[in-house]
């Protein structure tokens, strides 16, 4: 079994990036497992003389990407830039490294949004992990009236993200067999 762990910020009412992740889930295949950490907007904020004794929640969160084989990210642009929810949450693993040499995915909602995808790859790539390219994935539209299953079921969108899905896997396998020790 491969999991993946998807992470977003809770919304408070539907939003295109909890929408897209719970597709992704609804279209994994049955070897792939994806759950959804959505709760990066309860983690504290950072604080490096904390990085030691985080707390509960960070070290949840901690957890939760150590049991992950690879890890998928939908975040929205805000001023150019990856919201600080994530920036926080990016933060508390930095010293811990979790996301070190992990495959990572970026899906990005929408083809407007180039600054915190450019911006979120450089943050990904200073941690050691592994973007995994041909899994990542904008957009080319969307319809902000589709729910989980109008996502999931609508040809182009689900198209791009299976494929997505399908180059994930592919590279969280070929990492298996490169290091026989990795999850």
């Amino acid at each position: 079994m491969t999991r993946v762990l998807a992470i977003c910020r809770k919304p408070p009412k539907p939003i295109l990036k909890h929408t897209l992740l719970r597709a992704i889930a609804m279209l994994a295949p049955p070897a792939v497992a994806v759950s959804i950490y959505d709760r990066i907007g309860d983690l504290p904020h950072f604080n490096p003389d904390l990085e030691e004794t985080p707390g509960p929640a960070v070290l949840d969160f901690r957890r939760r990407l150590q049991e992950s084989d690879a890890v998928l990210i939908s975040s929205p642009e805000y001023a150019h830039g990856v919201p600080g929810v994530l920036k926080n949450a990016l933060d508390w693993i930095v010293g811990s490294g979790e996301l070190v040499d992990k495959p990572v995915a970026l899906i990005n909602a929408s083809p407007q949004s180039t600054h915190a995808y450019v911006s979120l790859a450089e943050t990904i790539a200073v941690m050691s992990a592994r973007l995994v390219k041909n899994a990542c994935v904008t957009l080319p539209f969307w319809n902000k009236t589709l729910d989980v299953r109008g996502v999931a079921a609508h040809p182009e969108i689900s198209s791009l993200l299976m494929k997505s899905i399908f180059e994930f896997v592919n590279a969280i396998e070929d990492r298996r067999i490169e290091s026989p020790g990795f999850l």
